[in-house]
């Protein structure tokens, strides 16, 4: 399915991007990818401004001639053979390019022209061949990141790579030994023709599942921060052989190593170490095995089956500042030995997902530089008060998801610089004994409310400005004991466990920015007198969510929010009594919204009437509705409608009512929309087959009177759009001719007409309004200074003749068109004509040693400039000046202005 996409207008610099048709392709800005993030699929970066993503793709030159060249991330998905000669030139901007294409060939040039170019993806399943030329790559000077996954280089060899390339990545592909590399990228080893080894960040290898050789110095001098060798039939061991002159990190999760490769880390000295989570567990660690590990800063034992530690642990590895011990067996953490007294430099220790019970109280004694402690899918019940005694610079605590009952006293006192807590799904039953003072630096807390003491009130640190509370169902409403919370910005409620006043919430979150709210209890927003009216009002809420779980009723219309941008509306269906809704019961009067996302929420009709309140939105987000009905009010309101609309997931309604949507979407004046193409219609199941949406809609669906008096009333508006120009067409058709009649004598004449003196040597163009400046700016600097001879319609005009007539003859009779340009000017029909026809003269006519330049009073947008795709050339050779408005801009201006003009007297 197509749609349309017209981008706001930019000034005549940088260069317009407008009205695209676009098949089979999802267009959106950057900052909105996360909107549709499951259609991107090929890693595109959010901080780029305009992304696009095309499905289908037969023809690559075919299929990105419809994309807005000013795209600067695109992926492509289909099936062409050959990615041919300058496919991508249109993009001169582009920054990341994904191919997700069955190809087999590369074409010499294919990249060629993309200078900026800084991330290129290849990628298909299942694995195929690909053939590169040498130098396919080698031009590509900005290229920095280089993938291939599911792609088999074995019959390429000499391919040059980019200069700048510091990441290489060959996943899922038929490499079996590493020194192929060196084959297929000679620039990765020394005895190239550059002469020095290649420095990478990162070479990533995972996945390669026949990978299991590496050939002695098959990457002979290769300097390497990280090599990723996850998923793979390597051993770390291997590495030894290849060469290389540097590695810092290595990477070798779920091979065939089986214990802690202190060889390797030795012979490199590896900062960071990754091993673990294969069939090949470790469980055991020697304490001689450390010795020889003590360059390490990152360690990684995640899933490696550990079942304890060796005494002395830290104290083997000085130097460690983060340490993943997760998802092994380990049911006591003995880390700091009483006898040594030693401390470690340690700053991140991850012991999440083991089979710790309790904690002695020195369990993390020796870790007085630890800032972030996970701790969380234990099996912890009780903590001593002083388990935490030592870790005064520790900012992040995670203790969720452990069956944690009570915490002893005073707990939280040896944690001042605590900034993030976490205890969700734990046992822990809030009460007024909890001390949370002390704890001046925390901002984010995340707490469980279960029922407490009837009467009591939830006591929280009040400078927090994250706040995220789940609510067990059944339970009694806690009341807040703080009356404000000045800094809070962002608070989560997961069901409805705080007893709030519609009054009071205003005042107790004063700087709320961001709120989501999940569960059954949604009816809580609502007030029971009047259910359409949302009771929250936060002046300053920004982003709101708000997900129900198909069990309660739906939430009333959000309304009344002066301040919100984003607003996520997600199963509000209820499966029990579900109910058909429109938009306007979902969405009221928000002002400053600019996206909404509406997910299963039984949304039926889309019409005009939603767009009511909704005057600055951009972006509409319709996902997973079906059965939608877009009403032919929309048509009217198709002006004022939002820049993007995104049906995803969703399907049309398999009814007449749909039947103008495909016209409509082709004349869309302003919106993109793009709705998925596997819309499928089947009006009687069993006995008519499923058939195109929109092609069954046109063939089927009678022509109603609502669709004739839309076709009758598209042309009336046209013919009545079409007659003011009527005169001004009569006139210059005839006019045009003229002009080009005398171009073809001049070019008749040949040589002859070379040396032909011109009567004027500028002919200036303008309107009344801008008169001021060509006699006070223009004249004494051409007439005054330079001694050229203007043509000025007000003063060199033949009187009594036909107005055209003097301007056909004047500028054939003059060897420069000076167009004196502005926003009034170009409003003028005399000087919209006399641009018309100086283009003409120009095109038809090139032997002739004519010139037109054009003099911009200030800037306008390219797409006001009649028929400026006649303009196009000048634009991009430069016979163009922008007036400047500071005094030190304008002898650049003359100085343009006398050379071009010199250049026209010497033919």
């Amino acid at each position: 399915m197509g749609g349309r996409l017209l981008l706001p207008g930019l000034l005549l610099f940088p260069p317009l991007i407008s009205g695209w048709t676009i098949s089979n392709c999802l267009v959106t800005e950057g900052s909105r990818l996360h909107l549709v993030s499951h259609f991107f699929l090929c890693g595109l970066d959010s901080r780029l401004p305009l992304l696009a993503v095309c499905s289908g793709v037969t023809n690559v030159t075919k299929a990105v001639e419809a994309v807005p060249q000013g795209v600067e991330g695109l992926c492509l998905r289909g099936s062409p053979p050959v990615l041919p000669a300058d496919a991508f030139s249109r993009f001169p901007g582009l920054k990341a390019l994904g191919l997700t294409l069955y190809l087999t060939q590369i074409l010499p040039g294919a990249f060629r022209g993309l200078g900026q170019l800084q991330r290129l993806s290849f990628m298909h399943l299942p694995v195929k061949d690909l053939f590169l030329p040498p130098e396919a790559l080698g031009n590509l000077s900005s290229l920095q990141y280089l993938a291939f996954s599911g792609v088999c280089l074995d019959g390429n060899s000499g391919v040059r790579l980019p200069p700048n390339l510091r990441r290489l990545s060959v996943t899922l592909s038929c490499l079996e030994d590493m020194g192929q590399l060196a084959d297929i990228f000679p620039d990765l080893v020394l005895g190239s023709s550059s002469g020095d080894a290649w420095t990478l960040e990162t070479l990533d290898l995972r996945s390669n599942r026949w990978l299991k050789m590496a050939s002695p110095g098959g990457l002979q001098g290769l300097k390497l921060g990280t090599l990723n060798l996850d998923h793979t039939k390597m051993k770390a061991a291997a590495v030894m052989g290849l060469g290389l002159r540097r590695l810092d990190a290595l990477s070798v999760t779920y091979t065939d190593t089986a214990e802690l490769p202190a060889g390797t880390v030795a012979h490199f000295e590896l900062q960071e170490l990754n091993l673990g989570q294969g069939r090949m567990r470790i469980e055991h660690i020697a304490l001689e095995a450390l010795a020889s590990c003590e360059s390490l800063k990152s360690l990684s034992l995640k899933g490696s089956g550990l079942m304890d530690l060796p005494p002395g642990f830290l104290a083997a590895l000085p130097r460690l500042q983060r340490l993943n011990l997760s998802g092994n067996k380990l049911r006591s953490a003995v880390l700091c030995p009483n006898e040594t007294g030693a401390v470690s430099g340690l700053r991140a220790l991850d012991l999440s997902s083991n089979e710790l019970r309790s904690l002695a109280p020195d369990t993390f004694s020796c870790l007085s530089h630890l800032r972030e402690l996970l701790l969380q899918t234990n099996q912890l019940v009780w903590l001593e008060g002083q388990v935490f005694q030592g870790l005064r610079r520790l900012e992040m605590l995670d203790l969720s998801n452990n069956p944690l009952e009570a915490l002893g006293k005073g707990w939280l006192a040896p944690l001042p610089a605590l900034t993030t807590l976490n205890l969700l799904k734990t046992h822990i039953v809030l009460s007024p004994a909890w001390d949370f003072w002390g704890l001046e630096s925390l901002q984010d807390l995340r707490l469980p409310l279960r029922s407490g003491p009837s009467g009591t009130a939830l006591s929280l640190p009040t400078r927090l400005t994250s706040l995220e509370l789940h609510a067990v169902p059944g339970g009694e409403l806690w009341e807040l004991a703080s009356p404000v919370f000045p800094a809070l910005q962002n608070l989560t409620l997961n069901g409805w466990g705080l007893q709030l006043g519609t009054e009071k919430v205003p005042k107790i979150f004063p700087a709320l920015r961001q709120l989501s709210l999940f569960g059954s209890s949604l009816e809580g927003l609502c007030s029971p007198d009047t259910p359409s009216v949302f009771l929250w009002q936060l002046p300053r809420l920004q982003y709101l969510r708000v997900q129900g779980d198909g069990r309660g009723p739906r939430p009333c219309c959000i309304t009344g929010l002066p301040s919100l941008q984003e607003l996520t509306l997600q199963r509000l269906l209820s499966r029990a009594q579900p109910r058909r809704v429109q938009l306007e019961e979902l969405v009221g009067d928000l002002p400053r919204l600019q996206v909404l996302h509406v997910a299963r929420t039984g949304l039926e009709t889309l019409s005009a009437v939603a767009f009511q309140g909704l005057g600055s939105l951009q972006v509409l987000v319709l996902d997973w509705e079906a059965g939608l009905v877009l009403d032919g009010s929309l048509q009217e309101h198709s002006p004022q409608m939002p820049q993007y609309v995104y049906v995803l997931g969703s399907s049309l309604a398999c009814q007449c009512a749909n039947a103008w949507v495909e016209p409509w979407l082709e004349r869309s004046p302003r919106t993109y929309v793009h709705i998925e193409s596997a819309q499928l219609c089947q009006p009687e199941a069993g006995v008519h087959p499923k058939q195109r949406l929109f092609p069954f809609l046109w063939s089927h669906c009678p022509r109603t009177l609502e669709l004739g008096l839309f076709l009758g009333s598209s042309a009336l508006l046209l013919l009545l759009i079409s007659l003011p120009l009527l005169q001004e067409a009569r006139n210059s058709w005839l006019l045009y001719l003229q002009a080009l009649f005398r171009a073809w004598l001049q070019d008749l004449r040949g040589p002859k007409g070379e040396g032909k003196r011109f009567l004027y040597d500028v002919f200036v163009s303008h309107c009344r309004q801008d008169q001021a400046w060509v006699v006070q700016e223009l004249l004494p600097a051409l007439e005054g200074r330079r001694g050229l001879r203007l043509c000025l319609p007000e003063r060199d005009f033949e009187p009594g003749k036909d107005v055209a007539d003097n301007v056909v003859e004047s500028m054939a009779n003059s060897q420069v068109t000076l167009c004196v340009l502005s926003g009034q000017a170009l409003h003028t029909p005399r000087c919209r004509l006399e641009l018309r026809l100086a283009t003409s003269l120009l095109l038809a006519a090139p032997r002739p040693p004519l010139l037109l330049l054009l003099v911009f009073l200030e800037r306008v947008s390219r797409h006001q400039l009649p028929g400026y795709h006649r303009l196009a050339r000048l634009l991009r050779r430069g016979d163009y000046c922008v007036w400047p408005k500071e005094e030190e801009g304008k002898d650049d201006f003359w100085a343009w202005l006398g050379s071009r003009l010199e250049q026209a007297r010497r033919g």
